[in-house]
This record gives structure tokens, C-alpha cells and sequence, in this order.
């Protein structure tokens, strides 16, 4: 028999210094924080000091099923390390900026934009839309009429 290996994408991992998007309905919702302590295989500790007043998340213990594993990690935090350590190493890791370039981040920006508009704004995007698909099609059309 051949030899086969089970392989779970690495980044996954539930560890001390992994960024974690908060998903549960309390006033954290949408914002990331970094898993200081693993209390038990449901539960961690996290803390969120970041540089944004809108993305900042106080330290609390929160289940593992509300809040999603980013692939962002604080590199080298101590376990169970104070808001001050905690903070020192965000900035020394640059979270705030790879959150921001994320693809997460950009899609949840996004979303908000889309949600914020007025109805006028929204007639305005369906006729850029229209304009679009009908260049598209028409650039389509003389590329199949030229083969």
C-alpha cells in the first residue's frame, strides 16, 4: 500500500499570537484582536490593542466558534502577555497595516461602503454596471467577428 499523509492547511492553527476576526453579535463584532492565552479547546483569552479606535478589542475570553482564524500572526507574543506587551509587539509586527491590505479587510470595507448608499447612489452604480457589461460585449463581439 502506497503511503498516504493527512496535510491541514498550516495557518489554521489555533496558537498565541494568531489574529482572529470576533464574529459574535456583543460590541467587538467585526473587529480583530490577537489570541494571547489558550484556556481550554473551546475557549481563549484575546486582546485587540490597535492603533484604530474603530478595530479596538479589550482583552475578554471568547469561544473558539465566534470569532474567525486569520492567517495573520503576532510573532514571537509571550503567553498570557499584559495589553502593554501585547500592543508593543502589534505595532513591532505591523498588524494594522497587513489587516488593512488584506483581502478581509478590503471585502468588509466594501460591504460597508455598499451598505451606506442612498438609493440615488445605488440607480448610479447599476448604470456604470450597465455601461460595462455593454463595452464588454461589444469588445467580445468584434473579437469573435475578427476569428
Amino acid at each position: 500500500m502506497g503511503d498516504a499523509t493527512v496535510e491541514s492547511p498550516s495557518w489554521r492553527l489555533v496558537e498565541v499570537g494568531r489574529v482572529v476576526l470576533v464574529q459574535d453579535n456583543g460590541p467587538s463584532h467585526g473587529r480583530i484582536a490577537t489570541i494571547v492565552e489558550i484556556i481550554d479547546h473551546k475557549r481563549v483569552l484575546i486582546d485587540g490593542p490597535s492603533s484604530d479606535e474603530k478595530l479596538v478589542v479589550p482583552r475578554q475570553a471568547i469561544a473558539l466558534s465566534n470569532v474567525l482564524l486569520a492567517p495573520i500572526v503576532v510573532e514571537k507574543l509571550p503567553r498570557a502577555a499584559r495589553t502593554g506587551t501585547v500592543k508593543k509587539f502589534w505595532e513591532k509586527s505591523g498588524i494594522d497595516s497587513k489587516w488593512k491590505e488584506s483581502s478581509w479587510a478590503k471585502r468588509k470595507e466594501q460591504n460597508e461602503r455598499r451598505r451606506a448608499l442612498t438609493d440615488f447612489e445605488r440607480f448610479k452604480v447599476l448604470r456604470l454596471k450597465k455601461q460595462r457589461r455593454f463595452e464588454e460585449r461589444k469588445a467580445l463581439a468584434k473579437v469573435k467577428a475578427s476569428a
